[in-house]
């Protein structure tokens, strides 16, 4: 059976080039809203940290209806951190819609993500979106974009695939870059025409591969998958597979029947071949299991995720402000989020180590991990977390091998000298540099390790005008030392409220972290130092008083506003000995070794052995 009535795409591309602005005009297009109604901005980023900050960080489902046709999205996240959200949701389309910034052109996700459509054999349709920018550069893209289809060895369909020319917030798209669009007509008429409708066998027995996993507290585990062949219906007997082909639960109902229509989950009594539908009722159901008929239980193949390059030790938080601002401080209760994360999560990785108190955590970079910790510190969990570590591997010859990531620098031509001389300290090698206009793109191929803590550097020396993104390239031999942070650390000496006088001498030693009248204890770090070793300073240490006054001296002190981390940039800072302690309403970095003596001693030792 064909399925002319139905078509399933999925919409990627690389961060902020527009994928969600386009999809929420698809909609209103698609007469998903009423005319009159209140519509967000980016109404697929549902959750508070992606409307925060601006990125997508699930894949999500919607649909529109055009010309009696029902068009299944899937809008993905374009961080190269959330790949294994992109890849497991391929499964579950025919075609993508591969969206390309027509000033930046092809980036480091965008061929990641292409990658892996090709790979699985979808049909592309290239839509260059953003074509309203004033440096829009569409005579070149369109090439850009081939090259990097040859690239990648696409077939010969796929090298001829569509081009559209769109704007997503103005809601056009033209299949000529010399004609300015109205609507989006030309966007639905070539989705239509170009995209396979879902095929299959509806008279065989079910197979329906479950490729997302969603929660509701009253029905508990929902499914989310595609049906590759026969029908489903609510209360049907099933048995569930996973993916190596053992029996996980024998003759279990399907309580709830949902498919999706614009934003909405509508119950249904029964799907067929090519619906994407919402299961409930199945316990201990998870990403890549395949609901099978009872009497044909045949697993599906399913989608190998990329391994994890980065790691971080969470552990219970032992500072001396432990339990006061968190509601789940224990071990057990860390122990059940991290592995209630794994459900849904298929790209991270949790492991238990000898201590109980401690865990290690493997995700796809420090912003797939900074966004865990930022969802449980909202949730009221309170830990400490060490600086990100990357993953090493052993090669064929028995050598150690690295992760290695592709940057891609777009800089102003002034600031290329100071960039290229950072990168090579981080032993990056150029690959690529070409000039557009004032600004010059370089790609680089540096390790894992040696992007840890250079944004905000980077940033720094381009004076707030340059733009990065990297994606993971491939495992090379290790690289040798790489220096992690030039500055050392200004240590709290007490423990006790910081006050005005106290700062203000700090001040002179380093950029400080805090403000008057903000608790510290001893071992927590309040401020950077330029100089390389760590300094110990008595930010507690109040002013002696006594009644005479000293001409001018007595006058208000002033401090410098301190500078204030965000907890990507607390991940950034942190060194070997120091951790970070995650609550609900502060971060703080503080010292492995809180007492300042105990790490004089240690320092000490250390100089006698060498």
């Amino acid at each position: 059976m064909i399925r002319e009535d139905l078509r399933n795409i999925a919409i990627i591309a690389h961060v902020d080039h527009g994928k969600t602005t386009l999809v929420d005009e698809m909609l209103k297009q698609g007469g998903v809203f009423r005319e009159n109604q209140a519509v967000a901005e980016r109404v697929m980023d549902s959750n508070d940290i992606e409307r925060e900050r601006g990125i997508t960080i699930l894949a999500k489902n919607t649909s529109v209806m055009y010309n009696d046709i029902k068009i299944n999205i899937i809008d993905t996240p374009g961080h190269a951190d959330f790949g294994g959200e992109v890849e497991r949701v391929l499964e579950m389309v025919d075609g993508v819609l591969l969206l390309v910034d027509a000033a930046e052109g092809p980036m480091p996700q965008t061929r990641f993500v292409l990658s892996k459509a090709l790979e699985m054999g979808h049909k592309i349709i290239v839509v260059v979106n953003k074509i309203d920018r004033p440096d829009a550069r569409l005579d070149e893209i369109g090439d850009e974009v081939l090259e990097l289809l040859l690239d990648l060895d696409a077939n010969e369909e796929q090298l001829e695939s569509p081009l559209l020319f769109c704007s997503g917030r103005s809601g056009t798209a033209s299949l000529s870059q010399y004609e300015a669009g109205t609507d989006l007509k030309p966007l639905f008429d070539t989705i239509i025409n170009y995209i396979e409708p879902p095929k299959g066998e509806p008279e065989e027995p079910l197979q329906m591969l479950i490729s997302s996993i969603d929660y509701n507290e009253y029905v508990g585990r929902i499914g989310i998958g595609r049906i590759v062949r026969g029908n489903i219906k609510v209360n049907q007997q099933v048995t569930v597979c996973d993916y190596t082909g053992s029996k996980k639960n024998y003759n279990s109902k399907i309580v709830s029947l949902l498919q999706i229509q614009g934003l909405n989950r509508v119950p249904v009594q029964e799907a067929t071949v090519g619906d994407i539908v919402w299961i409930s009722g199945i316990e201990g159901i998870t990403i890549g299991d395949t609901i099978c008929a009872t009497d044909a239980p045949e697993p599906l193949p399913f989608v190998k995720i990329s391994e994890p390059t980065v790691e971080m030790t969470f552990s219970v938080n032992d500072s001396p402000f432990a339990g006061k601002e968190g509601k789940f401080v224990t071990s057990r209760q860390l122990r059940e989020r991290l592995f209630k994360e794994l459900l849904k999560d298929v790209s991270l990785r949790v492991e238990e180590t000898d201590n109980t108190d401690a865990f290690r955590v493997a995700g796809r970079g420090e912003m797939h991990l900074s966004i865990l910790i930022e969802n449980m510190r909202r949730e009221g969990y309170e830990l400490s977390v060490s600086t990100p570590r990357v993953l090493f591997k052993t090669g064929e010859n028995g050598e150690r091998t690295e992760p290695i990531e592709r940057l891609v620098i777009d800089v102003p031509a002034d600031c290329v000298g100071s960039v290229m001389e950072k990168i090579g300290a981080r032993k990056g090698e150029m690959v690529d540099m070409h000039p557009q206009g004032t600004r010059t793109r370089i790609e680089f191929l540096v390790p894992a390790r040696g992007l840890f803590g250079y944004k905000s550097e980077f940033l720094t020396d381009t004076k707030g005008e340059g733009i990065m993104s990297h994606v993971f390239d491939s495992y090379q031999p290790y690289k040798g030392d790489i220096e992690r942070r030039n500055t050392g650390s200004l240590v709290s000496f007490e423990t006790g409220e910081a006050v005005t006088y106290g700062l203000y001498n700090a001040q002179e030693r380093g950029q400080l972290f805090i403000t008057a009248g903000t608790p510290v204890y001893e071992g927590m770090i309040v401020g950077a130092s330029p100089k390389v070793e760590d300094l110990v300073v008595n930010v507690c240490k109040k002013k002696h008083l006594t009644n005479t006054r000293a001409s001018g001296s007595d006058d208000a002190l002033r401090l410098v506003p301190p500078r204030v981390l965000s907890l990507e940039d607390c991940l950034e800072f942190l060194a070997d000995d120091e951790l970070l302690e995650v609550t609900p309403e502060s971060l703080r970095i503080r010292k492995r070794i809180l007492s300042n003596q105990q790490r004089a001693k240690i320092r000490g030792n250390a100089a006698k052995n060498q």
